[in-house]
Formats: C-alpha cells, sequence, structure tokens
C-alpha cells in the first residue's frame, strides 16, 4: 500500500515537473548585457582550437567565406551574434576585430544549450 503511494506521488510530481523542464527552454525576450572577449573562427576554434593573434589572417579569411564569427567571452562561454532580422548575417559586424578583444553590449538569449547576442554595440577591448 505505501509503495503505491509513493509511486502515484512520484508519478504525479513527474507530470508537473515536465512542464516546468519545456519552461526553461522557451526562448524569453532576452536580457540586455554587455560582454568582453575574443571574436573567433567558430570552425577553427572548436575543430583545431586554433586561435590568437596569429590566427587573425585565417579567422579572416574564413569569415570571408561564410564560416560564422563568435565571441568566446573572458569567462568561456561562447556568444553566437544573430539578427533580429531574417538573413541578416553577423560576421560584417565583428570581422575588423577577428582574433582581437570587443566589448560588445546587446540582447542576450540561451536557447536550447545556445548562447546568443543580438549586438547593439561592439568596440575594440583592451
Amino acid at each position: 500500500m505505501m509503495l503505491k503511494r509513493i509511486l502515484a506521488s512520484t508519478a504525479v510530481l513527474a507530470l508537473f515537473a515536465v512542464p516546468l523542464a519545456a519552461q526553461a527552454e522557451k526562448p524569453g525576450a532576452g536580457d540586455e548585457m554587455t560582454i568582453t572577449g575574443q571574436v573567433i573562427d567558430v570552425n577553427c576554434y572548436t575543430t583545431m582550437n586554433a586561435s590568437g593573434p596569429t590566427h587573425k589572417q585565417c579567422a579572416t579569411a574564413c569569415a570571408k567565406a561564410g564560416v560564422a564569427l563568435a565571441i568566446l567571452s573572458n569567462d568561456g562561454t561562447i556568444y553566437m551574434p544573430v539578427s533580429a532580422k531574417q538573413g541578416d548575417p553577423q560576421n560584417s559586424r565583428l570581422m575588423d576585430f577577428a582574433e582581437g578583444k570587443v566589448k560588445v553590449t546587446g540582447t542576450h538569449k540561451y536557447v536550447s544549450g545556445m548562447h546568443t547576442i543580438q549586438i547593439k554595440t561592439v568596440a575594440a577591448a583592451t
């Protein structure tokens, strides 16, 4: 009898937990934030761990060929730049800063395990 109650209670709690977990993954309005980090070539950084000033020429060439640039924040989080408009690639916003340090202000969202930032301002950081 006690085992049936425990199992029934567990089943009821599981029904409530599923909608809460689903809500946590839904994209929200986003939070305004400022991040400081390095502009990276996502392909070379993730496949070969290549980054830094000696990689600038390669990162610039890759970005011109369409490989995404992103921001590797000082805490190790990678932020993919996005736009609210369809078909609005963001590489041009970061190209001049390839493999350099930047300070970016924008709207942050965390969706399905990915951090994104809709860039409002970007400037070189020291």
